[in-house]
């Protein structure tokens, strides 16, 4: 009887050691389904691209604000953001999360992807319109995104656009319990800072987030549509990379007509007003076809 006792403990002491095992090594070798987007190197990536791969994990580090365009105000703030989540990186300390807010097209996801390379992170980007479809298996979905976080040896920025979508608050709004569920395991699994991983939501509508969730936040950034200084810069550097520099370059080379370029892009600039920076750089793709 105790070595049938015995062996039955054995055999389900294997079992468990088999599935934690399992769900570590899913953990690490694959990117979970609400991750649209990431720059974690994944093992199978690594063997497959090695040499790429290296040139990725020896970078050097870029500024955080290279090639984005904010008000004079918002840049200091956010470059402060930027040296402190560096330090925290360095000094492997807990990670503050962040809520930049404002109109689409505003530089939120720009900034949050050069935020993690600066300050020598992962990041991975997932949409919170991606949650409610995923009916019941959203927190089996919630749980796997986590468990892979915590295992990012580089330190992984999670950044949750249209966070509103599925973190509304839970008494006053109409939602499934599905939904309800999967906010709860992301309340569950956010409910202490990490030396993992850092949080930075963005949303459109703020208010409309469940009241756990501000508790869970240290700073809000606001991103507002850029003022005419930004307009004009946007212009320029758009101009410059979607019109100019194929123009000079390249083996066949266009002859630029000759016109006042501040004139014309301080002009364009005004006609823009109301305009994303998003909206100004897509006018100049179409620059670049007329």
């Amino acid at each position: 009887v105790a070595g049938l006792t015995l062996l039955a403990v054995g055999v389900y002491s294997a079992k468990n050691a088999t599935a934690v095992a399992g769900r570590y090594i899913e953990a690490r070798l694959g990117k979970p389904s609400l991750v649209r987007e990431t720059s974690r190197i994944t093992v199978l990536e690594a063997l497959k691209h090695p040499i790429k791969v290296g040139k990725r994990l020896t970078s050097k580090a870029q500024d955080a604000l290279e090639g984005v365009v904010l008000s004079p105000q918002l840049e200091a703030r956010v470059r402060d953001i930027a040296i402190a989540t560096r330090n925290t990186k360095k000094n492997k300390s807990l990670y503050r999360n962040i809520l930049m807010y404002g109109p689409p097209g505003t530089g939120k996801t720009l900034f949050a992807k050069k935020l993690a390379v600066h300050s020598g992170m992962d990041y991975a980007i997932m949409t919170g319109g991606d949650v409610a479809p995923m009916g019941r298996e959203g927190v089996t979905a919630m749980h796997k995104l986590f468990d892979w976080a915590n295992t990012s040896r580089r330190g992984l920025l999670l950044f949750v656009d249209e966070a509103d979508a599925f973190l509304r608050k839970r008494a006053t709004e109409k939602i499934s319990e599905d939904l309800r569920a999967t906010l709860n395991a992301f309340l569950h699994r956010t409910g202490q800072h990490s030396n993992k991983f850092m949080l930075v939501l963005a949303s459109n509508q703020p208010e409309q987030f469940d009241w756990a969730i501000n508790d869970r936040i240290d700073e809000m950034v606001n991103f507002d549509l850029p003022q005419l200084e930004e307009r004009e810069r946007l212009v320029r550097m758009y101009f410059d990379r979607h019109v100019l520099k194929p123009a000079t370059e390249g083996k066949q080379r266009l002859k630029l007509a000759q016109f006042d370029y501040g004139k014309k892009c301080s002009e364009i600039a005004r006609l823009t007003e109301g305009m994303s920076g998003r909206e100004i750089s897509q006018l100049a793709v179409a620059w670049q076809v007329s």
